[in-house]
């Protein structure tokens, strides 16, 4: 390739870099899938060379992709509410949707066949997110938040003052190389760049020296900053030509704190990302139809923040201070492991047009007991559905669309305000749903 054809490849890339927005991801908060042609067959690909997002998914299987780029936009549309019932005179009872519904998520891919047998390359992507953005004064002043919050009200969902939610974006930069070592079996690996930014707003009624080890430190500060290393590693086999198995594992993204949130996030501002592993096979019956089944594994508990049950809470006010937010083992989400199913179908009707179908399903990693703090990040979907088509321009380009619908998923349970004075029968309940539609443009070279 030309030198000026690989200066507009990186500054597309830089641009949608920068233009990358925080969003609520799908499987925990993890995306459902990787590449517009992945995303329309449920997120499966780890045994499949369909576009170059080997860095986030599988680095071995890009040995078997030509050199082409990709970048496109996916639109993302999560609904998100929650409620609170059954607190009685205590007056606590409230609900609310949470106002952020659109987003534009970039994604961009570079593969380059440097000879037979390595492949190099590059994907840029935003691995998930998390946000909700609820409008607040939902409990009125005369309410027992006054219990747990001594500014005056109205208050929002969580008894703390104005609006009520949280920001986070994580963008990841994987350059990657694939080595196919002998014909047919490949090797891969794909260092990880990741940097993440995080605010959170209203949620005064934990910012004190009783639930908190850095009271001033926990809500309303504003956007920080964190960057973070990891690696992915990769294998493809093309044991036929109808018949292939991918094997990927993602190391633990260790991350830098956010200082200015080192009393509310596990020791002292931890935030890292969790690893994963993934399998997956591809089977080709015909010329025209591909099935494809990946099976993959998040660890949330990786992420002390992620991971620690938020009822850590209660033993902070009992005294024991690493249970404190902020603490060594300090409240967190709660939220468990999860295992993912992903399973898509491809047929290539003629030279022009190939059209795909997926299913995802997922864990949903939050239990009822961590429901409370939760409402600030209700990462409940379990069940998505996809469909994706591309229409072939030329020899050289072409286009790629998906869509994706989440079925609505609610959790509910007991709240975490009652072991601190709200009456037992308190409940709390959040839910969501979720759209994406995409477009992506493929030029090879």
């Amino acid at each position: 390739m030309k030198r000026h054809g690989f200066t507009t490849l990186f500054v597309a890339m830089a641009a949608l870099a920068a233009a990358a927005q925080p969003a609520h991801a799908t499987d925990g908060y993890f995306a459902h899938g990787y590449g517009m042609k992945s995303l329309g067959m449920g997120g499966a690909g780890a045994a499949l060379a369909m576009e170059p997002f080997g860095g986030a998914v599988n680095p071995a299987t890009m040995s078997f992709l030509g050199s082409e780029w990709q970048a496109g936009v996916n639109w993302f549309s999560p609904r998100r509410d929650a409620s609170r019932s059954g607190s009685g005179p205590a007056g606590l009872d409230a609900q609310s949707t949470s106002d952020s519904e659109h987003f534009f998520i970039p994604e961009f891919g570079v593969n380059w066949r440097y000879n037979p047998t390595l492949t190099l390359g590059l994907t840029v992507y935003g691995n998930g997110g998390m946000n909700t953005d609820y409008p607040g004064d939902e409990v009125p002043a005369q309410s027992a938040c006054v219990q747990f919050n001594p500014n005056p009200g109205p208050y929002n969902l969580l008894c703390g003052n104005g609006r009520l939610g949280v920001d986070l974006m994580q963008l990841m930069i994987a350059p990657y190389a694939a080595w196919q070592f002998t014909p047919g079996h490949s090797v891969g690996i794909a260092p990880i760049i990741a940097f993440q930014r995080f605010k959170i707003e209203g949620v005064q009624a934990f910012d004190n020296p009783f639930l908190s080890t850095s009271p001033g430190n926990v809500t309303n500060r504003g956007y920080d900053n964190a960057w973070g290393a990891g690696v992915r590693v990769g294998y493809m086999g093309q044991f036929t030509d109808r018949f292939s198995v991918g094997l990927a594992y993602a190391s633990k993204v260790d991350m830098e704190s956010f200082d200015k949130y080192r009393g509310l996030f596990a020791d002292g501002g931890g935030f890292d990302i969790p690893s994963s592993m993934l399998v997956g096979i591809a089977f080709r019956p015909t010329d025209q139809w591909t099935f494809a089944l990946d099976y993959e594994k998040i660890f949330y508990d990786d992420a002390n923040s992620v991971h620690n049950p938020s009822s850590l809470m209660v033993n902070c006010a009992g005294g024991q201070s690493s249970a404190c937010l902020g603490g060594g083992s300090g409240a967190g989400f709660g939220w468990q492991n999860v295992e993912v199913w992903k399973l898509g179908v491809q047929y290539r009707m003629n030279d022009a047009w190939t059209f795909r179908a997926g299913y995802n399903h997922t864990d949903n990693p939050i239990r009822p007991e961590d429901v409370t703090f939760n409402i600030l990040a209700p990462g409940v979907m379990e069940d998505h559905y996809t469909l994706g088509a591309t229409w072939t321009i030329d020899r050289m380009s072409s286009l790629t669309g998906s869509f994706m619908y989440a079925t609505r998923n609610d959790v509910s349970g007991t709240s975490l305000l009652v072991p601190f004075g709200a009456p037992p029968t308190t409940t709390e309940t959040i839910g969501m749903k979720q759209y994406e539609a995409g477009i992506a443009y493929s030029r090879r070279f």
